[in-house]
């Protein structure tokens, strides 16, 4: 390994989610629009699909890439549903949904105020990605938190006035 190249790259985190796609170059778009997302920059294959593509989404990077069944790369369209949700923490998690929603996104849940601290929503994008999406509003001690754990999620948000 050469001593003046960092194993992980100035720019990156250790842990980047890489999405596979139908239409990763439009769900890169989209992820501009609804996530306010730069465009790092996208490699095309000899078929003109996306190999490689990587957005910036505020301080972290997302990868994608176009599904390739050969390969075993499929993307959440193909299968019953993602089993994997990303989540996003932003300044104001009721600007963000309504961008995303407006962009296309399915509501799974509207943003609420939740126990353990967060103002939190869940949609799923236009490509089958789940994103749980969150702006941190409140300091909660472990100890409130478990509290509110133990009594169920849904007791808890009767208590917060998230549901009646």
């Amino acid at each position: 390994m050469n001593a003046q190249v960092k194993p992980i790259p100035e720019d990156m985190h250790s842990l980047t989610p890489y999405l596979i796609c139908a239409g990763a170059s439009d769900a890169m778009e989209w992820y501009k629009r609804a996530f306010d997302a730069v465009d790092c920059g996208r490699l095309a294959g000899p078929d003109g699909k996306l190999m490689h593509g990587m957005v910036r989404i505020g301080d972290s990077a997302l990868m994608l890439s176009d599904e390739n069944p050969e390969w075993g790369a499929i993307g959440p369209k193909s299968l019953p549903s993602s089993p994997v949700t990303i989540h996003l923490y932003v300044e104001n998690v009721d600007d963000t949904y309504a961008r995303a929603v407006k962009e296309g996104a399915v509501s799974k849940m509207p943003p609420a105020d939740m126990f353990w601290g967060d103002r939190f929503c869940n949609i799923v994008d236009p490509f089958g990605h789940s994103w749980s999406i969150a702006t941190h509003i409140r300091e909660v001690s472990p100890e409130e938190m478990q509290a509110a754990a133990k009594m169920g999620c849904s007791e808890a948000a009767k208590q917060e006035g998230v549901v009646q």
